[in-house]
């Protein structure tokens, strides 16, 4: 039987015996009630320990990537999510502490993908300027070596 159960039978059974008892087992059904409320409700928010560890894992994979370089709001943000999160699974709020966790996950994994695109941004521009200097290298007529003139010998010339 319940706690609900036993608490509501407590309190419309007939009365009998001295009133004092009856407000101690009315009490104690009520103290009772709230202790496994209290229980229950603890039961059914899991630590996210999952989150808090895969959130910092996505935090120092961003600071890896140079994201600090490339997208430093994002990973500040994220380091600020990741601390408040863990304050609030020490303070055993773990629905805040779990939603905190995800959003400071998303936002490293954001600052990484902001770091990838930076650097892959980078290494175009640079081929683009090699590409660039290529091109003008081939447009320039060629210089005029100094060996010219008659009896000059070239490669594969054998000088008599």
């Amino acid at each position: 039987m319940s706690e609900a159960a036993i608490l509501f039978e407590t309190v419309t059974r007939p009365r009998r015996g001295p009133p004092a008892h009856r407000a101690r087992v009315v009490t104690l059904s009520a103290l009772a009630l709230l202790v496994v409320s209290a229980v229950g409700g603890c039961a059914s928010e899991p630590k996210p320990t999952a989150q808090l560890v895969r959130a910092s894992t996505l935090v120092s994979a961003a600071e890896k990537d140079d994201a600090q370089r490339y997208a430093a709001a994002d990973l500040q943000r994220a380091r600020d999510e990741l601390s408040d999160a863990q304050t609030a699974n020490a303070d055993h709020k773990y629905a805040n502490a779990l939603r905190l966790a995800e959003n400071a996950a998303a936002d490293a994994d954001l600052a990484s993908a902001r770091a990838s695109s930076g650097k892959a941004r980078q290494a175009a521009d640079q081929v683009q300027s090699s590409l660039k200097t290529l091109q003008q290298q081939l447009q320039q007529p060629p210089a005029p070596s100094g060996n010219t003139g008659p009896g000059a010998s070239g490669p594969g010339q054998i000088q008599r």
